[in-house]
């Protein structure tokens, strides 16, 4: 459904809790060599590097994983504090990429003190081995379409479905499927802290990224100098109620959708007309109509295939994750309601379509720890027609198109399942929440916090996913006085975003040009 989903199975073995330093012999050597892939990334001295890790850390000696790093060394080295290493989120994401193309980009300020370091998680390319269940993304692929609802849901057929899709990634993948879990990660991010020689991790993750810091901070209670968790993610409901946690995840897209037609009624040139004084209606008409009737995309001639509800709900999902992008949602169901769905036909095929590698990693990643319910799989039926009744334009992502999680077979037996908890003699965690992110419900910033015992809380209000980077002063401030001189923000500290709802600036004339915004501003 969204950049975090849900994974799979039975119950994982609890993780003992490994050393603060890693073993001797085992932190790998690092040869860090130009990278950039554009001349600005160039010019700011983009550096890449592989490491080669264990795939099993049981077994240092064993197979190994390359795992794939971009840095951006601190402009001051006079000054420099270190690395910092960053994420995404995910599972799946990875920031190595970004670098390479924009250099420090969204940690420019940050970049001033830190080494900005990206690692892609092992099994994320460019890391190898790197998952690839090779299935058509629209066919084959994890997300059921169309969409199934409780008057047409066929447990067989869904099974059937997802037991190809498992059978194709199990073929397609070797022994690295079962040492994925975010334990691992964290198990390699010390292993490349070691590697960059800073004695102590400073760490900014977001969203899944979160998880991962959470993980860290729990194996690894004296190994952090500085944490950040952006999007907070509730681990324990990710990883421990995974069907609960998909279910508040389509709550909190049902409230951004109702917060973006709000906004629309009250502007709308910058909803560029749509829905006039009832664009939630508009919304629902708009839906029925392509249930009905698909829209004609004849603009987008690469795929000019009709628009079904389908595509401007998945459409819809990506661009409430930031409220930047919501004059461009008002664009193209504009576009859409006028009779052409050119522009969210090119959204779909361009952005979500054209791979399907990383919902392969999402899915891998998340089904080598989390426990879904086994055996009966009527469950998964009961609670998508439960989703339906309660999100009534989300709820197709939650249980129906769970049910291949509940058939993978693979297992970490190194995954950490819980509790998550900072040391109190560690600096406390900064946890992140918005009010009204979509993706990352603020519930779990609060739940997360709470969990790890030693953290600070710090609010943004507003809507979108991640606060951190240009959307509020105040965040970016806390976030940096932190990172830099340890300095946390006072308790119940609460900023206010700064990023406007208005149309798109140009605006976008052509569908290809609304998907080249779309993957610019969303690094």
């Amino acid at each position: 459904m969204a950049t975090l989903v849900s994974g799979a199975g039975t119950a994982v073995a609890a993780a003992s809790v490994p050393a603060a330093e890693p073993l001797p012999g085992t932190v790998p050597q690092l040869t860090w060599s130009a990278c950039g892939t554009t001349e600005p990334a160039t010019a700011a001295g983009v550096q890449c590097a592989a490491a080669d890790l264990p795939m099993d850390h049981d077994e240092p000696a064993g197979a190994l994983v390359q795992v794939a790093l971009a840095r951006v060394p601190a402009a001051d080295q006079a000054n420099r504090i270190g690395s910092l290493f960053v994420n995404p989120g995910g599972p799946g994401g990875e920031y190595v990429t970004y670098l390479q193309e924009t250099g420090a980009g969204l940690f420019a300020d940050l970049n001033a003190r830190f080494d900005i370091v990206a690692f892609a998680p092992r099994g994320v390319a460019p890391s190898t081995p790197a998952v690839d269940c090779r299935v058509d993304p629209e066919t084959q692929g994890p997300t059921v379409t169309p969409t199934p609802t409780p008057f047409d849901a066929d447990l067989d057929a869904l099974v059937a479905q997802a037991q190809r899709y498992v059978d194709a990634c199990l073929a397609a993948n070797g022994a690295i499927l079962g040492h994925l879990s975010t334990a691992n990660v964290a198990r390699d991010l010390d292993l490349l802290r070691a590697a960059v020689g800073d004695e102590q991790l400073s760490y900014l993750g977001f969203s899944y990224g979160t998880v991962i810091g959470a993980t860290y901070a729990t194996l690894y209670p004296e190994g952090y100098r500085a944490m950040v968790l952006d999007a907070a993610v509730d681990a324990d409901g990710y990883l421990n109620d995974p069907l609960g946690f998909t279910a508040e995840q389509a709550a909190g897209f049902e409230v951004a959708l109702a917060r973006f037609a709000e906004a629309c009624a009250v502007d709308q040139v910058a909803c560029s007309g749509f829905g006039g004084i009832d664009p939630y209606l508009a919304y629902d008409q708009l839906l029925a109509a392509a249930e009905a009737t698909p829209i004609p995309a004849d603009a987008y001639p690469a795929d000019p295939r009709p628009v079904t509800a389908d595509d401007i709900r998945l459409v819809t999902i990506r661009l409430l994750y930031a409220k930047q992008l919501w004059g461009l949602l008002g664009r193209v169901l504009s576009e859409a309601a006028n009779g052409d769905a050119s522009f969210i036909r090119a959204l779909v095929h361009s952005v979500f379509r054209a791979d399907s590698a990383p919902a392969d990693r999402q899915f891998t990643i998340g089904a080598s720890e989390q426990r879904y319910p086994q055996g009966d799989l009527q469950v998964y039926l009961d609670r998508g027609a439960e989703a339906w009744a309660s999100f009534p334009h989300f709820g197709g992502n939650s249980g129906y198109t769970e049910i291949h999680y509940a058939l993978w077979p693979v297992r970490d037996e190194d995954a950490f399942p819980g509790p998550f908890e900072a040391s109190g003699s560690a600096p406390a965690p900064l946890v992140i929440g918005t009010t009204y992110d979509p993706a990352t419900p603020y519930a779990w910033a609060e739940r997360l916090a709470d969990d790890l015992g030693n953290a600070r809380l710090l609010t943004l209000e507003g809507d979108g996913h991640a606060a951190y980077g240009g959307r509020s002063a105040c965040i970016d401030s806390s976030t940096e006085a932190y990172l830099v001189d340890g300095a946390l923000p006072a308790a119940g500290t609460v900023c206010r975003q700064e990023t406007v709802f208005e149309s798109p600036v140009p605006a976008p004339t052509t569908a290809a040009v609304a998907a080249q915004a779309l993957n610019g501003l969303l690094p």
